[in-house]
Parts: structure tokens; C-alpha cells; sequence
């Protein structure tokens, strides 16, 4: 028969291990509480490091003094400089607008308007409608087609001096086209020498060299059209040139507006190409010279009127501004 004073050393026995089991789980096994620090110091969590309010600054610097250097600063400077009487190397005096009141009279004026809005008629709807066909016939995936597409992309990284040249030497007077129209017998072409024909001639050069870039443009726009739109067109019974109409052109619609803008203002802007090909005079009796043309001959040299050339310059600005603001509000429009 057991001792009954056994029995509460034994009960009180477990109670004290549980008590001691729950004091000893509350610290870890290494001995520190949680929260603490280790012997070294430092919080086992990783503390958020603080930023000035001036970091994101720094890194936007470098590239704020390129902008204000080589954009801003200009900018402003030819603004002043458009309402002075400024030469190369003679300090200007404010007359106002006296050089804009000048330029409503100058003949030279209204032909390099002329020919840079003849310019930009001519060779926007051409940028804008064939890099689209162009980016359509590379557009599929078949062998070799990876050659073509980089034969169509040489003239862009090509330089606009080489490709010039190049066309002038084709279509010169004593050039290969010239050579292969006479051997046919119809007779030399001045191309180079008659007034429309040098400016076609520079347009056609414009369309070419920029053929690859915008068709580039195209084909990541291509890439995004879903295929179920043109197999349900050809369910529906749509031939090539109907599903065109109503699945591709809708789809790259606003690619188009894209390539329209930039195409208009390259083109406004034009230089290199007539530069080149018609000389630094601007063709016959200079009707071949653009309003860019017009700044570098009115601005550059010794006797230079640089507040007339940037006077020009600014309304130069403002057209293009304005084809711009148009083209983003057509855009709008279409989508309202």
C-alpha cells in the first residue's frame, strides 16, 4: 500500500516542468531575447537605409547640364538674338521686329518657304504610306528574309553626304542614268540642272534613305496585330487588299500618325540632301534653297547676320511646332 504523502511531491513535479519548459521557451536556445542585438552590435533585420531629398538630383544632373548646354541655352539665345541686329562679329542692339517686318519682304525668304512646304508635301504621304507596304512584304517569316530586310535598312546608317554624292554622280549629266538614257536613245535628263527636277530629285533621295527607318517602325507595330483578326477577315471572305484596309491600317493607325510627325518635321527641316546635290547657292539662281538653307547662308561667314538668320530660325520653330500640334489634334479627333 502506497504512502499517501507520495502523491504531491509527484503532482507538483510535472507542474513545475511545464512551468519551467514555458520559462525556458520564451528566451532561444543561444541565450538572448528576441529583438536583441548580437555580440557584434548590429540588429539581425536589415535597417532601411535614409536618402537625402538631393539624390535623385544627382543622378539627374549630368544629363540637366547636357540639356540646358545644348538645347535650353541655344533656344533661348537665338529667341534674343531674332529681335537684334546681331552679327558674327559685331555685338547686337534690340530693333525689335524689325527682322521679322524684313522677312515679309525678302523674296528669298518666301522661296525657301516654298520649297520646304513643296518639300514636306511631297515626301510625307510617300514616308508614310510605302515603309508601311515595304514592312509588310518582310514582315513574314521565310528563309532569307533576314537578308532583305537588312539591304532595306543600308541606307539609313549610311551618311546623308555619300548618299547624296552618290546621286549626283548617278545623275549628273555625264552620270550612269544619263549614259543608259541616251544609249536608249532618249536623250540626257538635267536632273541636276533644272529647277523641279533637282528638287525631285532630292525628294526622291529623302524617300529612299528614309525607307528603312520608318519600316522598322512598321514591323513592331506589324508584330502586335493579332492573327485571329486577319483569319476571321479571311472567314468573313476578305481578300489581301480588303483585310489590309480594315485589320492592318486600323491596327497601326496611330504608327501612322507616328511616322507622319516625324516625317513632316524631318522633311520641313530638310538640308543635307539639297545641300549636297544643289550646292551651297541652292541650285539655279539659288530657287532650289529651303529655309534651312536660308538660315546657314544668311548666319555663317565673317559678314554673317545672325539676328536675321534667327529670326528665321524661329519661324522655322513655330511652323514645325504648329504641324506637329496638328497632326497630335487629327489624332485625337479620329480616336473622339
Amino acid at each position: 500500500m502506497s504512502s499517501p504523502t507520495a502523491r504531491p511531491a509527484t503532482a507538483a513535479g510535472p507542474v513545475a516542468g511545464a512551468g519551467a519548459g514555458r520559462e525556458a521557451g520564451a528566451r532561444p536556445a543561444s541565450g538572448r531575447r528576441f529583438g536583441s542585438r548580437p555580440p557584434g552590435g548590429r540588429s539581425a533585420a536589415p535597417r532601411a537605409r535614409r536618402h537625402l531629398p538631393s539624390t535623385p538630383w544627382l543622378f539627374a544632373a549630368p544629363g540637366l547640364v547636357i540639356v540646358c548646354a545644348f538645347v535650353l541655352y541655344p533656344f533661348v539665345s537665338t529667341l534674343v538674338d531674332s529681335f537684334t541686329d546681331r552679327r558674327a562679329l559685331v555685338a547686337g542692339h534690340w530693333v525689335g521686329l524689325a527682322n521679322f517686318t524684313e522677312m515679309l519682304h525678302d523674296d528669298a525668304f518666301w522661296i525657301g518657304l516654298r520649297n520646304s512646304a513643296l518639300y514636306m508635301v511631297v515626301v510625307v504621304p510617300a514616308l508614310v504610306v510605302l515603309p508601311l507596304l515595304l514592312a509588310l512584304l518582310v514582315h513574314k517569316k521565310i528563309p532569307g528574309i533576314g537578308f532583305f530586310r537588312s539591304a532595306f535598312y543600308t541606307p539609313v546608317v549610311a551618311s546623308i553626304v555619300v548618299v547624296g554624292l552618290i546621286w549626283v554622280w548617278m545623275l549628273d549629266d555625264r552620270g550612269l542614268i544619263n549614259s543608259v538614257l541616251e544609249a536608249v536613245g532618249i536623250g540626257k535628263v538635267g536632273f541636276l540642272s533644272d529647277q523641279w527636277l533637282l528638287l525631285l530629285s532630292a525628294m526622291f533621295v529623302t524617300v529612299w534613305k528614309g525607307l528603312g527607318y520608318y519600316m522598322i517602325i512598321y514591323l513592331s507595330a506589324l508584330a502586335n496585330v493579332p492573327r485571329e483578326l486577319h483569319e476571321a477577315a479571311s472567314v468573313d471572305g476578305a481578300g489581301a487588299f480588303r483585310r489590309f484596309l480594315t485589320v492592318t491600317v486600323p491596327a497601326v493607325r496611330s504608327t501612322m500618325v507616328l511616322v507622319g510627325a516625324l516625317s513632316s518635321v524631318a522633311a520641313f527641316k530638310v538640308f543635307s540632301e539639297v545641300y549636297v546635290m544643289a550646292g551651297p547657292k541652292g541650285g539655279p539662281a539659288g530657287e532650289d534653297t529651303t529655309l534651312v538653307m536660308l538660315v546657314e547662308r544668311t548666319g555663317t561667314g565673317l559678314t554673317g547676320r545672325v539676328g536675321y538668320a534667327s529670326a528665321i530660325s524661329v519661324v522655322v520653330f513655330v511652323i514645325t511646332l504648329g504641324l506637329m500640334l496638328l497632326v497630335l489634334r487629327a489624332d485625337r479627333k479620329e480616336d473622339a
